[in-house]
């Protein structure tokens, strides 16, 4: 059979007019309209419920159920006393330190370990599966980890005594200022890895033939990271830091286990704090405040990560 009899028998599709397009998007609205309406409900429905719980002082014990909690009604009572809540502040500081701290060390260790490894050398598949090992460690058996290797006898005093020769048994997880350093070093160990691994995904797709042509103009190692690859890398960093300022101010799980908060509230975190109150004190309304209000911090440093990679795509693309 010819070519030109074969054309005459495929159907050719018409073209898609203004009257049918409406239609097109009406059907395509309907068949996605269970699935919207599913996952409005999963999001909104806990929302709502812990901001009407948030305005009472329900709790378990008082032996009715959450949709009765309004026998209870405080109002705003649990936002007032959040904004005069000592402990809740200290804890929410504390967070807020060891944040301040180990997202950039996280991120300066992953950046220069992405840097070496852009490079083919000799053992690199073994290297990189070793350093991504502390990622996948489940944050309570790090905790636990850790928490043994910071006993007064326990590896990391023994090399301390080594390297100075004196014996060393300080009580890591006695002190208010070296147990938060040890659960800070914990954070760095297992999440740098990640750092890592994104910012290494960003300088893989770092183009190079502009790599190349800025060093056959003469620019340094410096001018050529500097020009090219920060600006190339900037989506990206953004998304490692939001990440890791977000699951930061998370950290409960390796902290509970190392300390449990302690010594009394030295190393308390907001996580640690909220789980207290929820497990302990069993005052639910009042957590459910807590979470709002840290719900709405979260919304702010994400707004502000979009924000900034909008940005960041229009100056690339300008």
């Amino acid at each position: 059979m010819s070519a030109v009899a074969t054309e005459k028998k495929l159907p050719i599709a018409a073209p898609e007019t203004s009257d049918t397009a409406p239609e097109a998007r009406k059907l395509g609205l309907l068949l996605t309209l269970p699935a919207q309406v599913l996952v409005l409900f999963i999001a909104l429905f806990p929302l709502l419920m812990q901001l009407y719980i948030s305005m009472t002082d329900w709790s378990p014990l008082d032996g009715v159920g959450w949709w009765q909690a309004w026998q209870s009604w405080n109002s705003f009572a649990n936002y007032t006393d959040l904004a005069v809540d000592g402990r809740f502040w200290s804890a929410l500081g504390r967070t807020a330190l060891i944040m301040a701290i180990c997202v950039p060390v996280e991120f300066l260790l992953g950046l220069g370990l992405a840097i070496l490894f852009i490079d083919d050398f000799v053992g690199k598949r073994l290297f990189y599966s070793i350093m991504l090992i502390p990622m996948m460690v489940v944050p309570a058996v790090a905790g636990y980890m850790f928490f043994m290797l910071f006993q007064s006898g326990g590896p990391i005093n023994n090399i301390l005594s080594t390297l100075t020769g004196t014996p060393i048994t300080l009580a890591w997880l006695s002190s208010p200022t070296t147990a938060l350093i040890a659960v800070m070093v914990a954070d760095i160990w297992q999440w740098t890895p990640l750092m890592f691994l994104i910012l290494l995904a960003g300088l893989v797709g770092v183009p190079e033939d502009q790599m190349r042509a800025a060093t056959l103009l003469g620019a340094s190692w410096a001018q050529r990271f500097r020009t090219i690859v920060l600006p190339k890398m900037k989506t990206i960093i953004i998304i490692a830091l939001a990440i890791r300022v977000i699951e930061n101010f998370k950290i409960f799980d390796t902290l509970y286990i190392m300390t449990g908060g302690g010594p009394g509230v030295a190393t308390e975190t907001i996580s640690v704090y909220i789980y207290k109150v929820t497990q302990q004190d069993l005052i639910w309304g009042y957590v459910a405040a807590i979470a709002l209000a840290i719900l709405l911090v979260l919304s702010i440093l994400v707004a502000f990560a979009i924000g900034r990679m909008n940005a960041a795509r229009k100056e690339r693309v300008a």
